[in-house]
């Protein structure tokens, strides 16, 4: 489901930050009319691939180069996902993400909100809230190597919608999930880079 849009309004200086970051990077599938002329600005679906660019790079690098490094040794410090009441654990990979999206969404002056959903969670708040968050999953999953971009209208605000696939990247990720208490029996079991939710960012289209 692809969709046009308006152009947003952003400082010269996160702008450039943008276009400097989007040289190195390229979305599955154009929306019609995005452009990425910097005088006329950045459009949404620019904007939500190059920040989800930034997102997936640093839980990439976390799940990889710390989550899974230290479940490999013998560590004085280990990830857990009940690391805020035991002592010398660090947060799950999702968690971190989601603590992220948090901060993000607390922040007036930011343009945009992300989250992390899946089919298969493992956490209530991982569910899909809305039928674009559903629709998005299953074209995620239905398309491999392709994203998904759409529009929803939530309170009254129509937003712009960009879903992305969440890939097993890391031996952390497929491993906790496979082997999680909260895990279903109707759930996949999940192996090196499978699908196993979506990035949903949203951007007020105004």
């Amino acid at each position: 489901m692809n969709c046009k849009q308006k152009r947003l309004r952003i400082s010269p200086w996160f702008r450039l930050a943008l276009l400097l970051s989007l040289a190195g990077c390229s979305g599955s599938a154009e929306a019609p009319g995005d452009s990425r002329e910097a005088a006329s600005g950045v459009s949404h679906k620019s904007f939500a691939d190059a920040v989800h660019a930034v997102m997936m790079a640093d839980r990439t690098v976390y799940a990889t180069h710390v989550v899974t490094r230290l479940k490999k040794q013998e560590a004085p410090v280990s990830p857990s996902e009940y690391w805020e009441d035991e002592e010398h654990t660090i947060p799950l990979p999702a968690q971190m993400f989601r603590m992220g999206a948090t901060l993000v969404s607390e922040d007036s002056t930011a343009g945009f909100s992300y989250a992390l959903k899946s089919k298969w969670p493992l956490n209530e708040q991982n569910k899909p809230k809305s039928d674009v968050e559903v629709e998005a999953l299953d074209f995620l999953v239905d398309h491999p190597g392709e994203n998904f971009y759409g529009k929803e209208e939530l309170g009254g605000t129509e937003y712009f919608i960009a879903a992305y696939a969440d890939r097993a990247v890391a031996e952390a990720c497929w491993s906790c999930h496979n082997e999680h208490s909260n895990r279903l029996d109707t759930y996949p079991e999940f192996k090196k880079d499978d699908v196993m939710g979506g990035v949903i960012v949203r951007i007020p289209m105004q």
